[in-house]
């Protein structure tokens, strides 16, 4: 394919004078997303975007369409050569719209001014059936963390139900799930080969619903799931099917999963192999404005001040927490971009208007797993476990800090970068055992000194060994450990750099007395909390599966949830022991308020 025009302005056009002013007849893709178009590679849609365009395809984006009109923001730019394509955006739209307590939220950070109304509940269904009604000859591809952490039957909180793959409702031709750099490619390449949406099934780590379930049942390389009637009412089902998906998702060599669902069943495919850095660096190195859509006439948009002058250095996690959707979205594996990509992109920020000198974050998931990765990868192919560092460090993970002390070294050389801040999480379990080994030490006294912004964030979750043993995550003595460590780095520098952990409440197994035990612990060890939240059950991870069985699908043992609006708010109350000495305020249970009118454009 030949080069793509590109417009005056660098951008993807949005519009149809954009697209005039481009010379283009019809755009091959045309790409829906429920967030503000930001060219920036901290969003996905710009991403896609970029990608289809470095493969000669014509891509247009269509931001925050209106649902509620006469659909005109559906029909301005026409049929598509190829396919349409959609996301939510960075975040689940229910996560984005609602809190813990099923509140709606005031503002959206993925929107001009930070103003909340401008996209559906369950944006992916939403847009999709939109799409289908409209176009109904033309393919529909979802993709994003809404769609992907949906791909087969999941709890979902605000409707308080299971659900169906998203598939199911939302009517789509194909999903793809995960990170879908290359699944995207393969797709536009068959379809542009004029391939129909049944040809592309055997591309990895796409999801397909198929109405012949009695093929699958032949191949040894196929894993029948409970099906969706039979998760509805048997809830053992549901957590048995939860532990079969998350150890397929994290394995290397995993198999083709099948879920029945009425006379059709629900297929995901295995996942392509992790991004190696030469693909993470191509990726990253296109050209991004890394500025948000003129068409935005300047205003704020709160997600985009937060990560302007900040670059992503890896993506993936090993950790496996239990309420994270990371691993299951951008998978276990660390993808790491090389430092001559991460130097480019600096280089890049500092011709940003405002840019002072200051990087606001060297981050990824968990910040210092950056150049982490297995020495066999063939041990990664036998293995099932979640986690790679809990219930101790895999013997099989290479998990010195070397890579990112060089890293750090190169980007304050870089003439103008007065300070690389690290603004993301770090593990602190990947070091604290560890602190007498010469790189982790460095490591830590290095970001201590050059790269905390006044405080460093980590997250300890919890005090309670119970829960978190059900988190995955570390004892709270290695907490202990690390509080001690960064005092003395304090004392001897004379510095007064803050540590600042993250706690959660009614997470499940979390019982009144545990949060009691918490406010205590924290209590003596002068600390008054402000970076807490409570629980939230997200699609597709362990603790919101236990949160809607009761049940460990791993043991399963049965398991205290604190489910009430009451207990919740009465256990989140106790990280404010310093406002209401210790007592739990009376909390009236408030309903979900209705869904509110999008505001004029």
């Amino acid at each position: 394919m030949q080069n793509v025009k590109r417009n005056e302005m660098g951008f993807l056009p949005t519009s149809v004078k954009e697209i005039k002013a481009l010379g283009w007849e019809q755009p091959d893709i045309i790409l829906f997303t429920g967030d503000v178009y930001i060219d920036h590679p901290a969003f996905g849609a710009a991403v896609i975007g970029r990608v289809l365009e470095s493969e000669g395809y014509k891509v247009a984006i269509v931001p925050q369409p209106n649902w509620r009109d006469d659909l005109r923001d559906f029909k301005k730019l026409g049929e598509p050569r190829l396919f349409f394509a959609v996301t939510a955006g960075n975040m689940d739209s229910m996560v984005n719209h609602y809190t813990a307590a099923k509140r709606l939220r005031s503002n959206d950070a993925y929107t001009p001014g930070g103003v909340s109304g401008f996209r559906p509940d369950y944006a992916t269904v939403v847009y999709t059936q939109i799409l289908k009604k409209l176009f109904a000859n033309v393919p529909v591809i979802i993709g994003g963390v809404e769609a992907s952490m949906r791909r087969l039957t999941h709890y979902d909180y605000w409707a308080d139900m299971l659900k169906p793959s998203i598939l199911i409702d939302s009517q789509a031709d194909l999903m793809v799930y995960g990170m879908g750099e290359k699944s995207i490619v393969e797709i536009a390449k068959k379809i542009a080969q004029g391939m129909p949406v049944e040809a592309l099934r055997s591309i990895p780590q796409v999801v397909y619903k198929d109405d012949n379930l009695e093929k699958y049942k032949r191949s040894e390389n196929v894993i029948i799931l409970h099906p969706y009637e039979g998760c509805l009412t048997d809830k053992y089902k549901f957590a048995q099917n939860f532990k079969v998906i998350e150890e397929e998702s994290n394995r290397l060599n995993s198999k083709i999963l099948v879920e029945p669902i009425k006379a059709s069943c629900v297929v995901v495919n295995p996942p392509f192999k992790p991004a190696a850095t030469e693909e993470m660096d191509r990726w990253y190195d296109l050209p991004y404005t890394r500025l948000p859509h003129p068409r935005y006439k300047g205003k704020t948009i709160p997600a985009w001040e937060m990560i302007k002058f900040s670059v992503n250095i890896h993506r993936g996690c090993f950790g496996g927490c239990s309420f994270c959707t990371i691993s299951a979205h951008q998978g276990r594996f660390i993808s790491s971009r090389s430092v001559r990509s991460i130097i480019n992109e600096v280089e890049a920020i500092k011709k940003l208007p405002d840019f002072t000198g200051y990087l606001s974050d060297l981050g990824g998931p968990s910040a210092n797993m950056y150049g982490m990765h297995p020495k066999d990868y063939g041990k990664c192919a036998r293995c099932k476990r979640p986690s790679c560092i809990y219930p101790n460090i895999c013997k099989n993970l290479n998990a010195s800090h070397e890579s990112i002390n060089d890293l750090y070294s190169q980007v304050c050389n870089v003439k103008g970068i007065k300070k690389a801040f690290v603004s993301s999480g770090i593990r602190y379990d990947l070091f604290i055992n560890k602190k007498d080994s010469k790189p982790e030490r460095e490591y830590f006294e290095k970001l201590f000194i050059h790269h905390i912004p006044g405080r460093l964030k980590v997250a300890p979750e919890h005090t309670s060994d119970g829960v978190l043993k059900l988190m995955r995550k570390p004892s709270f003595e290695l907490f202990r450990q690390l509080k001690q460590w960064f005092d003395s780095l304090n004392e001897k520098y004379g510095l007064k750099q803050q540590l600042i952990p993250y706690f959660i409440s009614s997470h499940p197994g979390s019982t009144e007395d545990d949060m009691k035990q918490l406010a205590e612990e924290t209590r003596n060890l002068n600390f008054k909390l402000e970076q807490v939240q409570d629980f939230t059950p997200t699609p597709m991870t362990l603790a919101t599966t236990i949160y809607y069985t009761g049940i460990n699908p791993y043991t399963g043992e049965k398991v205290y949830v604190a489910r009430s609006i009451e207990q919740k708010r009465k256990q989140q109350s106790y990280f404010f022991w310093y406002k209401n000495d210790g007592k739990a305020p009376e909390i009236k249970n408030k309903k979900r308020p209705p869904e509110r009118k999008p505001p004029a454009k």
